[in-house]
């Protein structure tokens, strides 16, 4: 491959990965069916220092890894959330040599206490590749 064609096939290669990273971040959460979530995946998605960050009206929430995934864990498997689902309905991913940026569009379903809900938001992800390949480093996320 010429210079430019080489280029064009590890930014391919890079997004790809990416869009994995991604899809296995969004459906750690899935317990549709009686399947139980698989928050371990978020661990494997991300850098171990990684930070999560709900934007909320009233100003940021800032997780680590753990303590955004302990609550979580106890929604998705203690009856509070089920038939929970989200999945990206939109994104433009750029990639910069080492570090990556994507800015998603989700929706996401599911009963909350046993009412149906749906709903989606944005997430803004940041990503940078490792000797073990791409993980992500941080996200923000507002729900619409």
């Amino acid at each position: 491959m010429s210079g430019h064609g080489a280029e064009h096939a590890a930014e391919a290669a890079a997004k790809a990965e990416l869009d994995a990273l991604m899809g296995s971040f969004m459906d750690a959460f899935t317990n549709t069916g009686g399947r139980p979530p698989r928050l371990h995946a978020v661990r494997e998605v991300f850098i171990p220092q990684g930070l999560i960050i709900m934007n909320l009206p009233e100003g940021p929430v800032v997780y680590d890894l753990d303590t955004f995934l302990a609550p979580r864990q106890a929604l998705l498997t203690d009856g509070t959330l089920t038939e929970f689902s989200e999945w990206e309905t939109a994104e433009r991913t750029e990639i910069f040599g080492s570090v990556a940026h994507r800015y998603s569009a989700y929706g996401k379903s599911g009963r909350r206490e046993g009412t149906w809900f749906e709903g989606g938001g944005r997430k803004t992800t940041q990503f940078v590749r490792t000797p073990d390949g791409w993980r992500m480093s941080a996200m923000a996320w507002t729900d619409a």
